[in-house]
C-alpha cells in the first residue's frame, strides 16, 4: 500500500460498477496516480466482466478489498452509500461517493462527521463542478442577479431509486449555490411523476438572500438531452452549455456612439469532467488536502435538494 507523498500510484477499488461505476473503473485504470486493484458489485457477473476489463479481481462483497486500498469510489445504489462508506472510513480507507451524498442529511452528516473525526478524505461526486466550463464561469461570474436552467435527459432505468431532484437537479442546485455565494431564503417548487413513482420532471425557484433568483428545470423524461445554464448581472450575461463545454460572456460595452456588445469565450480547454475529479480526488488523498467538492459541499447540496422536494410535496398537497 503506497502512503502518502511517496510518488507510488494511490491504490484504488470501485464499488458499484454500473454505469457510473464502470467509467471510474475505466479512468482509474488509465491514470497513472492510480492503481485500479479491483473492483465489487453485488451482481458479480457485472463485477466480473468489468474486473476482467481491466485485469483486477473481482467480488460481490467490498470488504474483501478494504486491506488492499488506499482510497475508493462509492459507486452504489444511494440507499448504501452510508453503510459502505462507513465502513471504509472506519478502515482508514479514503473515499469519493457519488451524489447525492446519502438517502439522507443525516445519514450525509454521520459521514461527514466519521471523516473529520478519523481524518480521512471524503468527496463527493458532484462531477459538473470538474466542468472547465463551469469552473470559467464560477470564477467570471461576481453578483448574479437572476440564473435560468434546464437540464433535460431522455428517460433511462438507472438511479430509479431517487427522483429527479436527487437523480439531476442536484447538480445544478451545487452549482448555482457555488455561484451565488449567499444563503437560500426561500424555495418554490413544483414536481411531477410520470414515469415512475417519483417526480420525474420538477421546476424550482429559488430566492437567495444577496436578492439572486434562480430558476431550475429538471427532467427526465425528455425526448431531447439539454444541459445549459445562463446567468445575468447588471452589466453582462453568460451562456454555459455543459455538453459542448463551452462559455460565453455577452458584456454591454460604452464607446462612441452607440454601445456595442461584446462577446468572448470563459474557458479554452475541454476535458473529461470526471477524469478532472478523479484526478483532483487522488490528489487530495496523497497531500491530505480536502477536494475541490468536499462532504461539507456534498451535505450542502444534500440540504438543498431535500428543500426543493419538500416544497414539491407541499405544492401537491396544497
Amino acid at each position: 500500500m503506497s502512503s502518502p507523498g511517496s510518488g507510488r500510484p494511490v491504490p484504488v477499488a470501485v464499488i458499484g460498477v454500473g454505469a457510473l461505476g464502470s467509467r471510474h473503473a475505466r479512468l482509474y485504470a488509465s491514470l497513472p496516480q492510480a492503481e485500479l486493484i479491483g473492483v465489487a458489485d453485488t451482481d458479480l457477473v457485472r463485477a466480473r466482466s468489468i474486473g476482467q476489463k481491466y485485469g483486477v479481481p473481482a467480488t460481490a462483497d467490498y470488504r474483501e478489498l478494504m486491506s488492499r486500498v488506499r482510497a475508493a469510489s462509492v459507486t452504489v445504489p444511494t440507499v448504501a452509500h452510508r453503510q459502505v462508506a462507513v465502513d471504509l472510513m472506519e478502515a482508514g480507507i479514503d473515499v469519493l461517493v457519488e451524489k447525492p451524498m446519502a438517502a439522507s442529511a443525516e445519514e450525509a452528516g454521520e459521514m461527514l462527521a466519521l471523516a473529520q473525526e478519523r481524518n480521512i478524505v471524503l468527496g463527493v461526486g458532484h462531477t459538473e463542478r470538474y466542468n472547465p466550463a463551469v469552473e470559467a464561469v464560477i470564477e467570471y461570474c461576481r453578483d448574479p442577479r437572476f440564473i435560468e436552467v434546464h437540464r433535460l435527459a431522455s428517460f433511462s432505468p438507472r438511479s430509479l431509486d431517487i427522483d429527479v431532484v436527487l437523480d439531476l437537479m442536484i447538480h445544478d442546485l451545487d452549482v448555482v449555490a457555488s455561484l451565488v455565494r449567499s444563503e437560500v431564503r426561500q424555495v418554490e417548487a413544483i414536481g411531477v411523476a410520470v414515469l415512475t413513482e417519483r417526480a420525474d420532471i420538477a421546476n424550482a425557484r429559488l430566492r437567495f438572500e444577496s436578492g439572486c433568483v434562480a430558476n431550475l428545470t429538471a427532467s427526465r423524461i425528455s425526448q431531447d438531452k439539454m444541459r445549459k445554464l445562463r446567468v445575468w448581472e447588471k452589466d453582462s450575461y453568460v451562456s454555459l452549455d455543459y455538453l459542448d463545454q463551452e462559455a460565453w460572456s455577452y458584456r454591454l460595452v460604452e464607446g462612441e456612439g452607440r454601445p456595442t456588445i461584446v462577446r468572448k469565450r470563459l474557458n479554452a480547454e475541454n476535458e473529461e469532467p470526471l477524469k478532472r475529479e478523479l484526478e483532483d480526488f487522488l490528489e487530495a488523498v496523497v497531500s491530505r488536502r480536502s477536494p475541490r467538492v468536499s462532504g461539507e459541499d456534498g451535505l450542502k447540496a444534500l440540504r438543498l435538494a431535500h428543500w426543493v422536494m419538500t416544497a414539491i410535496a407541499e405544492s401537491l398537497s396544497s
